[in-house]
Order: C-alpha cells, then structure tokens, then sequence
C-alpha cells in the first residue's frame, strides 16, 4: 500500500491521485506528483535580509504590525526573543509583552 503525500496547501491527508496529478478532496488543490514534497526535505526559513532562523533566535521587527483583532500594535525595532518555526504562511511563533502572536518571517531581522 502507497502512502500519498499531504496537500501542501491545507496540509489534509485526503489526497487522492488522478493520472500524473494528485488532488487534495478537502481544498481541491492540484499539483504534480513530481512536485511532490518529499519527508526527507528541511523547510528553510528565512528573515528579511535572507538570514536563516531556527528555534530559538532572537529578532527585531522590521516595521509597525497592528495585531489583528486588537488594538494593539508592536512597533518597529521590538527585540522578539525565543522563536519558534511552524508551518504555515505565518511561520513564527512568539510570545510579544505577554501575547502569544504567529508573524512572517518577511518582517523580522535576526537579532
């Protein structure tokens, strides 16, 4: 029995192929199975001037970002300090002042 790989977009194992294509039944994703991520692959994330980050850096924004649902807004130059990669289009999590947040790694700068 043939494991299929996830959907890269909504990461849902109900994958089924079609062809030499795979679809995913819960978002109705299409893509290659050529393209097919494979398990052995490391997922790089990189700050805004190109630097990796792992688990565990520490950053500094690189502009204002209002905190959706809030008033709050966490000003450029704030140090953000043990990160964490996740998967995702928001590929951090953080704790700022308290507040746990998930952020684009597009905005930050390691420290």
């Amino acid at each position: 029995m043939s494991t299929l790989p996830a959907c890269p977009v909504c990461h849902m194992s109900n994958t089924y192929p079609d062809g030499e294509m795979l679809i995913c039944a819960d978002c109705g994703h299409e893509w290659s199975a050529a393209d097919a991520p494979t398990s052995d692959e490391v997922r790089v994330v990189k700050d805004a001037n190109g630097n990796v980050l792992v688990d565990g850096d520490s950053v500094i924004l690189t502009k204002d970002l209002k905190v959706k649902g809030s008033s709050i807004v966490i000003k450029k130059g704030t140090k953000v300090k043990n990160i964490r990669i996740v998967e995702g289009d928001h590929d951090i999590d953080c704790k700022v002042d308290g507040v746990a947040l998930s952020l684009k790694s597009e905005f930050l700068k390691k420290a």
